[in-house]
């Protein structure tokens, strides 16, 4: 499998030599959020947010962006709905895509849960993840001090339910991370601040056996689609996302 190469988000102002700047006037307003670079557009990249609106976004299940749970803020889209609602809240961008490359800025606050779903598909009846696999967001060390469920395949970085993350680098609650989610016909790879932590092949002898084994067991559309949305979760509590980029893949890459 060819390795598909980082794609960097370019400081404004370059080098601190370059625009003759000190380390302490090097802050996050130099970073160009939700923007591309003429390079990536020109590898193929597209933003799946612009930073001042949801466009380009509905609600689950929904023809229309849902009136409550997320907002667009500082140009960051942000989940803060408190209604509990697990799959109400749900949204997925309206493009569909098959192989890609998709990169995302994301925190959580206190306690916070989200997850990134891929190639989404609708079917009437069920909720978002009943239909594809997931990236999880998760305040790791909140649930984990908890001990009120499995953590082993439900923290950040793991395909949910189904493969854990052997070792990453998360930076704390409350601050940014990146991920990275990579799919190639059946061959997916999570990333996490450069580092990838999960790598497997849907509908292998393998990923079968775990699906029958897991909570999707009962499910017979999860992850079935060989193309659909981009989804992001409203599982009741604060998540920020932004920097949200996709590039298509094109086979024989």
């Amino acid at each position: 499998m060819t390795r598909m190469k980082w794609v960097c988000v370019p400081v404004l102002c370059g080098l601190l030599s370059a625009c003759g700047g000190s380390a302490d006037e090097t802050t996050s307003e130099a970073i160009a959020h939700n923007t591309l670079s003429a390079a990536e557009q020109a590898a193929g990249w597209t933003l799946l947010f612009d930073g001042v609106s949801a466009s380009g976004w509905r609600g689950y299940g929904q023809a229309d962006f849902p009136a409550g749970g997320w907002s667009v803020e500082g140009g960051e889209l942000i989940g803060q709905s408190s209604s509990g609602d697990m799959d109400g809240g749900d949204i997925v961008t309206i493009a569909e895509f098959t192989d890609f490359d998709l990169v995302f800025d994301f925190k959580v606050g206190p306690e916070g849960n989200s997850g990134v779903f891929y190639r989404v598909k609708e079917h009437e009846g069920t909720g978002l993840w009943q239909v594809a696999a997931e990236y999880q967001v998760l305040d790791d060390p909140a649930y984990i001090a908890m001990g009120t469920m499995d953590m082993n395949t439900h923290l950040t970085g793991d395909n949910y339910d189904l493969h854990a993350t052997p070792a990453k680098t998360m930076h704390p609650t409350g601050e940014w991370n990146t991920g990275r989610i990579v799919v190639m016909g059946t061959h997916v790879e999570h990333w996490l601040n450069g580092r990838m932590t999960v790598e497997f092949d849907m509908y292998s002898p393998e990923w079968e056996a775990l699906v029958a084994a897991s909570k999707f067991g009962a499910e017979e559309h999860y992850a079935r689609a060989p193309t659909g949305s981009i989804g992001l979760q409203d599982h009741g509590t604060p998540v920020w996302y932004r920097n949200m980029k996709i590039r298509p893949i094109v086979a024989g890459e």
